[in-house]
C-alpha cells in the first residue's frame, strides 16, 4: 500500500503541477503552495518507503528470541508512525488545496478524474481505514502492562495483581468488541471467565501472533518427522498395524447398537440441527431455493406452533425440514434460542428406529464460541457418576439450560411413545452438551443412547470418561483439531512453541517463507532430515551455514523455566478427557505400487482409541477441516458404500 500511494502521487504530481502553471496564467496566484505541498508529501511518501525499508530489514535481523539483534526496531518504529501521522495531516492540507483550482480543470478530463481518485482514496478512505485498523488492532492484540519476567515463575503478590490486571483489560475488551453480548444472562459471566483463560494462558509469555505462527511452522515439521519414524519403527518390527480397514473386526465386541449404520443416521440428524446457515453454506447458489419450499410464513401457520425463538418463515425449522428429510410431524419440538450457555436443540420422532432423539447443535455463532471458551473445570454432579467428577464448565451451564426446556417435552414425548428408546446426538460442541445432559438423563431413562461426533477433548474427569463407554460412541475424523483441544493441550503447545522459538537459528521471514511452501507443497523429505538435529550431531559438526537448515540451538533457560514450571501456572489444576468410546478413522496412506494403480483397497481405516490419545494437539494441514461436519458425513458415507461394494463382490 505505501508503495502504491508513493505512485499514486507521483501520478498526481506529473499532472496537476503543469495545471496550476496554467493556474497563474489565468489569474489563480495559488498555484506555488499547491506545487509545494505535492513536493513535500511526496518527499514525505518517499521518506516512508526508506523508513519501512529500513524497518522490514532490522526486524528481519536475528532469530525471535534474539531480541538484542533488533533494538533499533522500536526507535524505527516510533519515527515511523509520527512521520506517517505528520503525512497524514499535510495530505488533509493537500485537500484544501485542490477544491479551488478543480473549477479549472473542466477541460482536462484526466487531471480531474485522477485528482478525484486521489482525494477520495488517498486521502478520505485509505489513510483514515488504515489508522482505525491500526488502532483496533492495538487495542486488540497489545498488551500495555507488559509480560512478568521467566525468572519468577511464583504466585507472589506482585503476580497476582498482575493476573487481575491483564484478566480486567480482556474483559474490557470483549464487552467492548461483543457489546451486544453484554444482553444475554451470562454473558458478563462468560467474559470474566474467557479473560481469566486467556489471560492465564499469555501469562509470563512475551508471544506475538506471528511469533505463534513461526512456532507452529517448526511443530509441523518435527512432528512429521517424528511421526516418520515411528512409522519406519513399526515396519522393521514387523508390528501389527495399529489401524484395520475390517469393519466387522472393529465391530465384532461391540453391542449391537453400537454400528457405523445408525451413526450415519445420527449424524444426519446432528447436521440438520445447524438450520439454514448450514444450508447456505453447502449450496452456496441454489440454497435458497432448497429452502424455498419448506418455509412457513408467520400468516400460514397456526399459533400454537412446536417451534420457537426462529424468525417469521421458519427459516432455520426449514433448514432442519430439509437436511434431515423428516415432515413436520416428525419434529416433535424444535428450540433455536441461541445465547451464551444455551444452544438450539431439536425433539425428532424416529419411528423408524422407534427412538426418540434429541438433536442438539454445534459451535455457529459467537455466543457459541464464548460457551466453547467457558473451558474452565467445576464440579459435575449425577445419580451414578464418580464422585469429584469435574467437567467443562460452559458445556456443563449448556446441559443445564437445554434440561430446564427438555424435561417437559420428553414427558410429553414418552407419554405418547412409551415403548420408544431415547437417543442424544450432535457435533462439537452440540456432543459435549448432549454427553452431559446424557449423564443427568441417565437415571431416569437408563437405556439411552449417545452418537457423539467430533467431542472436544476437554471435556470431563476420566473415571466418568470411562463411566460413559457403556452408552456413549464416539466418533472422530483424521486430524480433528477439537478432539484434541483442551486447556492442558493449549498450555502444553504453548510451551512446546517457546520452546522451538528458542532453539531454532533462523530469523522468523525463513521459517514463514518455509512455511508457505509447506502449505503449497507439503514438507519435502530433506526439510525432514536436516531440519532437527540430535544434539550430539550439532556438537561433532558446527557450522554457520544455516542455509538449508533449521538448526537446533540447546534449549535456553527461558525455554527451560517455561517447561519446568508449567504445571506451576496451569489455569486448571483438574484434566479433562473425551468421553464415551471413542472410534479414530483415518485415511488410509497408499503404499509402493498403490499410489500408482487404482485398487479395489479401502479408502479408510479405524480403530478403538482411547482419551489419552488425544492429550497432544497436533499441527496437521487438515486439522480444521477433519473438524467440519460435511467431512465427517463424507467419511462415514464412503465407509458404508466401500463396505456394502465389498460384500456385492463376495457375494
Amino acid at each position: 500500500m505505501p508503495l502504491f500511494r508513493l505512485v499514486l502521487i507521483a501520478l498526481v504530481v506529473e499532472v496537476l503541477v503543469p495545471v496550476t502553471w496554467q493556474c497563474e496564467e489565468a489569474g489563480w496566484h495559488g498555484g506555488a503552495f499547491v506545487r509545494l505541498y505535492l513536493c513535500v508529501s511526496l518527499a514525505l511518501q518517499a521518506t516512508l518507503m526508506l523508513l519501512l525499508a529500513a524497518l522490514a530489514h532490522q526486524s528481519a535481523r536475528g532469530t525471535i528470541a534474539d531480541v538484542d539483534a533488533r533494538k533499533m526496531v522500536a526507535p524505527l518504529l516510533t519515527f515511523n508512525s509520527v512521520t506517517g501521522a505528520r503525512m497524514l495531516r499535510v495530505l488533509n492540507h493537500l485537500a484544501t488545496w485542490i477544491g479551488p483550482i478543480r473549477s479549472k480543470l473542466q477541460t482536462d478530463a484526466r487531471a480531474e478524474l485522477l485528482m478525484r481518485g486521489y482525494r477520495e482514496f488517498s486521502i478520505v478512505l485509505f489513510n483514515w481505514v488504515l489508522l482505525g485498523l491500526t488502532v483496533f488492532g492495538l487495542f486488540m492484540v497489545f498488551d500495555p502492562l507488559g509480560s512478568v519476567n521467566y525468572g519468577d515463575m511464583q504466585d507472589t503478590p506482585n503476580q497476582v495483581r498482575h493476573h487481575r490486571k491483564v484478566t480486567g483489560l480482556w474483559s474490557r475488551r470483549f464487552r467492548w468488541a461483543f457489546c451486544w453480548l453484554k444482553k444475554d444472562e451470562h454473558g458478563k459471566e462468560a467474559f470474566q471467565q474467557v479473560a481469566a483463560l486467556l489471560s492465564a494462558l499469555f501469562r509470563s509469555t512475551d508471544l506475538v501472533p506471528s511469533d505463534v505462527v513461526a512456532g507452529c511452522v517448526l511443530l509441523r515439521v518435527r512432528q512429521k518427522r517424528e511421526t516418520r519414524e515411528m512409522r519406519r519403527i513399526q515396519m522393521l518390527n514387523d508390528e501389527e498395524p495399529i489401524y484395520t480397514t475390517d469393519v466387522n473386526k472393529i465391530f465384532s465386541e461391540t453391542p449391537p447398537w453400537m454400528n457405523l449404520k445408525d451413526a450415519f443416521h445420527y449424524l444426519r440428524l446432528s447436521i440438520a440441527v445447524y438450520g439454514w446457515p448450514y444450508v447456505l453454506y453447502r449450496h452456496c447458489f441454489t440454497g435458497f431455493c432448497k429452502l424455498a419450499r419448506h418455509l412457513t410464513c408467520c400468516c400460514c401457520r397456526p399459533k400454537n406452533t412446536i417451534v420457537t425463538d426462529d424468525n417469521c418463515c421458519l427459516c432455520h425449522f426449514a433448514g432442519v425440514k430439509y437436511m434431515s428429510k423428516l415432515s413436520a410431524d416428525d419434529i416433535m419440538f424444535a428450540s433455536f434460542n441461541n445465547h451464551v450457555f444455551e444452544l438450539p436443540f431439536c425433539v425428532v420422532m424416529d419411528h423408524e428406529r422407534e427412538a426418540i432423539v434429541i438433536a442438539v447443535r454445534g459451535s455457529i455463532s459467537l455466543r457459541d464460541i464464548f460457551t466453547d471458551l467457558t473451558a474452565g473445570s467445576e464440579n459435575f454432579q449425577a445419580e451414578g457418576v464418580p464422585e469429584d467428577t469435574t467437567a467443562h464448565k460452559g458445556m456443563s451451564m449448556g446441559a443445564a439450560k437445554l434440561l430446564q426446556r427438555l424435561t417437559p417435552v420428553l414427558e410429553r414425548a414418552f407419554a405418547q411413545f412409551p415403548h420408544y428408546d431415547l437417543v442424544l446426538t450432535g457435533h462439537s460442541l452440540g456432543a459435549g452438551v448432549a454427553v452431559l445432559a446424557a449423564l443427568k438423563l441417565r437415571p431416569k431413562y437408563p437405556h439411552l443412547k449417545v452418537f457423539a461426533f467430533s467431542t472436544p477433548a476437554g471435556l470431563i474427569s476420566r473415571d466418568a470418561a470411562r463411566y460413559t463407554e457403556s452408552f456413549v460412541l464416539t466418533i472422530g475424523v483424521g486430524d480433528d483439531l477439537v478432539m484434541r483441544l483442551s486447556v492442558h493441550s493449549i498450555e502444553n503447545l504453548r510451551t512446546k512453541v517457546i520452546q522451538t522459538i528458542h532453539a531454532t537459528k533462523l530469523p522468523k521471514y525463513r521459517i514463514m517463507l518455509n512455511g508457505f511452501g509447506y502449505a503449497l507443497f507439503g514438507v519435502p523429505a530433506r526439510d525432514l532430515e536436516s531440519t532437527w538435529r540430535r544434539p550430539e550431531d550439532l556438537e561433532a559438526n558446527q557450522s554457520d551455514d544455516a542455509s538449508d537448515a533449521l538448526l537446533i540451538q540447546s534449549v535456553s533457560t527461558e525455554a527451560a523455566l517455561v517447561s519446568r514450571n508449567v504445571f506451576v501456572r496451569r489455569f486448571s489444576t483438574e484434566r479433562l478427557f473425551t468421553a464415551g468410546r471413542i472410534l479414530h478413522i483415518v485415511r488410509r496412506k497408499r503404499m509402493g505400487i498403490e499410489k500408482k494403480v487404482r485398487t479395489q483397497e479401502s479408502t479408510y481405516e479405524m480403530r478403538w482409541a482411547c482419551p489419552e490419545d488425544f492429550m497432544e494437539l497436533q499441527v496437521m494441514p487438515r486439522m480444521l477441516l477433519d473438524h467440519l461436519p460435511e467431512n465427517v458425513y463424507d467419511t462415514l458415507e464412503t465407509v458404508l458404500k466401500e463396505r456394502q461394494t465389498c460384500r456385492v463382490m463376495h457375494l
